[in-house]
């Protein structure tokens, strides 16, 4: 009980110190503001991303996988590609088809991406995403058919020249008109639209790409040069039952054996699965929160560095009123304790402004971005001890110095 009247007593002491040096006060945890809310607010879009991401592969399904002809974290240059990638052979749809009759296998499909654009009228967008995929698209990437159908297997089996347009694709070319029915020209080509389609929030869009058409992928791969490299993969689906490793056993083996691969030869393809998109990415936003933890930690030095200095000149000032203290019996670890929980104070209200600061900058670059965030409970909570520990630590020179006046000198003080 008297341990919290004590710091119940100095905190309101410290409150009033603060009251009568405002600007003082304000410039001394300005520092610790900016430490602060820099961290929140990366902490704040950094979880939004990963709860998107985690979100995308939910629509997927975390045990989908992808087979590709070479799995890079950075495309390679397909006019300069590297010998070993070059004699590696491309994806088949047959390679695909063979998959899907796998007993582990529920789902497998070729698919392409290629950048192009979509005109009708004279009207046109900017280049770019158009899938050559078939009609479970909505499966494995997520959205909804809004209107019209999707293809049908004669139509994916011959390539016809049918497309489901993107949302935004379509307000431009159409706005209110009905797009049913109509032939669009997508990269030059023909394309009656039989469906529009809504795409769900894709943490893998950066801003600006967007998915302008979804055509069969035969007639994207008869019409267009696809980068066999980087704008071809083959989705796989497991069985409901079947694990990751299962599948991809039976996915590996059967391939080798369609390209006549000897037991001791190395595999000419390779796998992506959805654990390495998330390994890829938590990768480069650790790198980037470390960074960014740096450099806000300059900032939280700089504010515990006026800290320390605001509480030498309080602990200067302030010397007769220690020298009084002492003189009612005051102790060592009385003084130090006052100006320790002042400092604290000092921090902690530093750290809360900070905290709000960096939810409100977080908030207004999700809504930028389009990212859905919200700040974990314990971020806030690490905030809070962090900027109270910053006041503790930079506080404990000043106070040992007002713990270790001699009473008689500090009141004799001018």
């Amino acid at each position: 009980m008297r341990l919290a009247d004590q710091v119940r007593e100095n905190v309101g002491m410290a409150v009033d110190t603060l009251r009568t040096s405002k600007l003082r006060s304000a410039l001394t945890v300005l520092g610790v503001v900016i430490g602060i809310s820099t961290v929140m607010a990366i902490a704040t879009l950094i979880n939004g991303v990963q709860q998107q991401i985690v979100n995308t592969i939910r629509t997927a399904g975390p045990t989908t996988f992808y087979v590709m002809k070479v799995f890079s974290q950075t495309p390679v240059d397909p006019d300069n590609l590297p010998a070993w990638v070059r004699i590696r052979p491309d994806l088949q749809a047959r390679e695909a088809e063979r998959f899907s009759l796998l007993p582990e296998i529920s789902y497998a499909s070729l698919w392409g991406i290629k950048i192009g654009r979509v005109e009708y009228n004279g009207v046109r967008v900017q280049p770019n995403r158009i899938y050559g995929a078939d009609s479970r698209f909505t499966e494995i990437i997520g959205g909804e058919l809004t209107t019209g159908r999707w293809f049908t297997r004669q139509e994916v089996a011959g390539g016809q020249n049918v497309a489901v347009l993107g949302a935004s694709t379509t307000g431009t070319l159409f706005g209110q008109e009905n797009p049913l029915g109509k032939v669009v020209q997508i990269g030059g080509r023909p394309a009656t639209v039989i469906g529009t389609y809504s795409p769900q929030q894709n943490i893998f869009d950066p801003p600006g790409v967007e998915t302008t058409a979804i055509v069969p992928y035969r007639w994207l791969d008869q019409r267009f040069a696809i980068d066999k490299t980087n704008e071809q993969f083959i989705i796989v689906k497991p069985r409901a039952s079947v694990t990751v490793d299962d599948a991809q056993d039976a996915v590996r083996i059967s391939l080798r054996e369609m390209r006549g691969l000897r037991p001791s030869t190395k595999d000419n393809f390779d796998f992506m699965t959805q654990g390495q998109i998330l390994e890829v990415f938590n990768n480069l936003t650790g790198a980037f929160f470390l960074v960014m933890v740096a450099l806000s930690s300059v900032g939280l030095l700089v504010g515990g560095i006026g800290v320390m200095a605001i509480m030498m000149v309080s602990v200067t000032s302030r010397t007769r009123e220690i020298g009084v203290r002492k003189a009612l019996g005051a102790t060592r670890r009385d003084i130090m304790m006052q100006f320790l929980i002042e400092a604290a104070t000092l921090t902690g209200i530093g750290g809360v402004l900070g905290i709000a600061a960096g939810l409100a900058i977080g908030k207004g670059i999700s809504l930028l971005v389009n990212v859905s965030a919200a700040t974990p409970i314990s971020y806030t909570i690490v905030a809070v001890v962090i900027s109270i520990g910053i006041g503790v630590t930079f506080g404990l020179v000043p106070a040992r110095r007002a713990a270790r006046m001699d009473p008689v000198e500090a009141l004799r003080y001018e």
